[in-house]
Protein backbone atom coordinates (compact mmCIF):
# COMPACT_ATOMS: atom_id res chain seq x y z
CA UNK A 1 0.00 0.00 0.00
CA UNK A 2 1.41 3.00 -1.10
CA UNK A 3 -0.40 5.84 0.69
CA UNK A 4 -2.98 6.38 3.65
CA UNK A 5 -6.17 8.60 2.70
CA UNK A 6 -7.40 10.78 5.19
CA UNK A 7 -11.08 9.76 3.95
CA UNK A 8 -10.75 5.63 4.51
CA UNK A 9 -12.49 4.05 7.55
CA UNK A 10 -9.07 3.03 10.32
CA UNK A 11 -11.90 -0.23 10.50
CA UNK A 12 -11.04 -0.86 6.02
CA UNK A 13 -7.49 -0.97 6.70
CA UNK A 14 -5.58 -3.81 7.43
CA UNK A 15 -2.49 -5.29 8.23
CA UNK A 16 0.51 -5.15 5.32
CA UNK A 17 2.00 -8.29 6.81
CA UNK A 18 1.89 -11.55 4.70
CA UNK A 19 -1.44 -13.68 5.24
CA UNK A 20 -2.66 -10.64 8.41
CA UNK A 21 -6.29 -9.90 7.81
CA UNK A 22 -6.09 -7.72 11.13
CA UNK A 23 -6.94 -4.46 11.28
CA UNK A 24 -4.06 -1.63 10.38
CA UNK A 25 -3.32 0.85 13.85
CA UNK A 26 -0.14 1.90 12.82
CA UNK A 27 1.51 3.57 9.70
CA UNK A 28 5.09 2.57 8.66
CA UNK A 29 6.51 5.41 6.55
CA UNK A 30 9.67 4.91 4.47
CA UNK A 31 11.85 5.05 1.75
CA UNK A 32 14.60 3.49 -0.19
CA UNK A 33 17.19 5.87 -0.63
CA UNK A 34 18.51 4.09 -3.90
CA UNK A 35 15.00 4.74 -5.35
CA UNK A 36 13.04 7.63 -3.84
CA UNK A 37 13.92 11.22 -3.27
CA UNK A 38 14.12 12.00 0.88
CA UNK A 39 10.95 13.17 1.11
CA UNK A 40 9.23 10.60 -0.33
CA UNK A 41 7.57 8.47 1.99
CA UNK A 42 5.96 4.91 1.32
CA UNK A 43 4.00 3.13 3.89
CA UNK A 44 2.97 -0.15 5.14
CA UNK A 45 0.04 -1.03 7.42
CA UNK A 46 0.49 -3.07 10.82
CA UNK A 47 -1.71 -4.28 13.25
CA UNK A 48 -0.67 -3.83 17.00
CA UNK A 49 1.30 -7.91 16.41
CA UNK A 50 2.97 -7.09 13.37
CA UNK A 51 4.17 -3.86 14.20
CA UNK A 52 7.56 -5.02 15.78
CA UNK A 53 8.38 -7.05 12.89
CA UNK A 54 7.81 -4.97 10.24
CA UNK A 55 9.60 -2.28 11.68
CA UNK A 56 12.79 -4.43 12.20
CA UNK A 57 12.74 -5.84 8.58
CA UNK A 58 12.57 -2.02 7.18
CA UNK A 59 14.84 -0.89 10.05
CA UNK A 60 17.53 -3.43 9.24
CA UNK A 61 17.55 -2.00 5.75
CA UNK A 62 17.56 1.62 6.63
CA UNK A 63 14.55 2.17 5.10
CA UNK A 64 12.22 2.83 8.29
CA UNK A 65 11.70 6.63 8.69
CA UNK A 66 8.69 6.78 11.39
CA UNK A 67 6.25 4.89 12.83
CA UNK A 68 2.89 6.86 13.69
CA UNK A 69 -0.50 5.56 15.02
CA UNK A 70 -3.18 5.39 12.17
CA UNK A 71 -5.25 8.05 13.90
CA UNK A 72 -2.23 10.45 14.02
CA UNK A 73 -1.25 9.84 10.53
CA UNK A 74 -4.63 10.39 9.22
CA UNK A 75 -5.14 13.64 10.97
CA UNK A 76 -2.17 14.75 9.69
CA UNK A 77 -2.86 13.83 5.93
CA UNK A 78 -3.69 17.65 4.68
CA UNK A 79 -0.34 18.29 6.16
CA UNK A 80 1.62 15.72 3.68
Amino acid sequence: MDSVSASSASTDLICSAKGCRAAAVWVLAWNNPKLHTPERRKTWLACEEHREYLSRFLGIRGFLKDVVALDAWQASAPDR
